[in-house]
């Protein structure tokens, strides 16, 4: 997504951080994804979704809804300084491009009045928080960060059994709770008549998608439900981070049921740029048709 997406008094705008990560190979990343897969679809997959070395191109990025009385922060991308080894791509980057993209719509961190955390996975908690004084503390302090409940309670306890596995957990939401800057809901919460969650659960525990705007004239932005258009053309095709890939499969196709052939856009949070489209039928499965707006 290039442009804002403007729906009457409410605007939508992509705030990037990496633009285009190649790191994730596509094979690993999806373990169920065949060599006949790649190569039955390769005319549109390549190179704009995954490079000929076999790697997914992704976007890692999060989304401002500006609205006449808040402006609010969808996800968080991976953040600065924070410990990731197991990603050495992430692994205490220090990097101005997310602060850029945000001051670049006229916004600090104290304009920021919501954070609404699809999910707890590392690459949508980092700027959650940022280093101060050797302290982890709320990047946007004015703000309400609004959690799952199950969600939270999910990796709390996965955190408390063992830090070592979540670290993105330790550093970048516990200090949220500790601050008491978390607002704790339920997957299916209504922020107002134009903003309202839709329980998308498969790739975590409670992931949820936020649904922005009033029927014929709306968005959808999606979090982790999907990552690669590839998961439209295969609605089953699991991810290596899934809570239950089953799961995440049925979802996906609920979704995509539900808006195919409707004129609401989805924002897909890892598709490169342009990053907002439409879903259509494709034979058994989806796709998508870019729209700048």
């Amino acid at each position: 997504m290039t442009m804002p997406l403007a729906l009457d008094d409410i605007s939508i705008h992509p705030v990037v951080e990496q633009p285009q990560c190649t790191s994730f190979e596509a094979f690993s990343f999806f373990p169920a994804l065949t060599k006949d897969m790649v190569a039955e679809n390769r005319d549109w997959l390549m190179p704009r979704y995954v490079t000929p070395a076999g790697n997914l191109v992704m976007c890692i990025q999060s989304f401002v809804i500006k609205t006449p009385h808040h402006n609010i922060l969808v996800d968080a991308c991976v953040g600065n300084h924070k410990p990731r080894p197991s990603r050495p791509f992430w692994h205490m980057l220090n990097s101005d491009r997310f602060e850029k993209s945000l001051a670049a719509l006229g916004l600090g961190v104290n304009d920021i009045d919501y954070v609404m955390c699809t999910h707890l996975h590392t690459d949508h908690v980092g700027w959650n928080t940022r280093l101060e004084n050797g302290r982890w503390v709320p990047t946007f302090p004015k703000a309400r960060y609004i959690m799952s409940e199950r969600e939270l309670n999910h990796w709390t306890e996965r955190e408390k059994q063992n830090p070592a596995s979540v670290p993105w957990i330790t550093d970048s939401v516990l200090p949220i709770v500790a601050a008491k800057r978390e607002q704790v809901v339920k997957s299916d919460f209504a922020f107002n008549e134009h903003i309202r969650f839709i329980p998308t659960p498969g790739h975590t525990i409670d992931h949820y998608s936020i649904l922005v705007g009033s029927p014929g004239a709306d968005v959808l932005i999606t979090g982790d439900m999907i990552h690669s258009p590839l998961q439209g053309r295969y609605t089953d095709l699991g991810m290596m981070s899934d809570y239950d890939s089953v799961q995440a499969g049925r979802t996906r196709r609920q979704i995509f049921d539900r808006f195919s052939e409707t004129p609401t856009i989805l924002c897909a949070t890892h598709f490169p740029a342009p990053s907002s489209a439409r879903v259509r039928r494709w034979g058994d499965g989806y796709k998508f048709v870019a729209t700048e707006g």
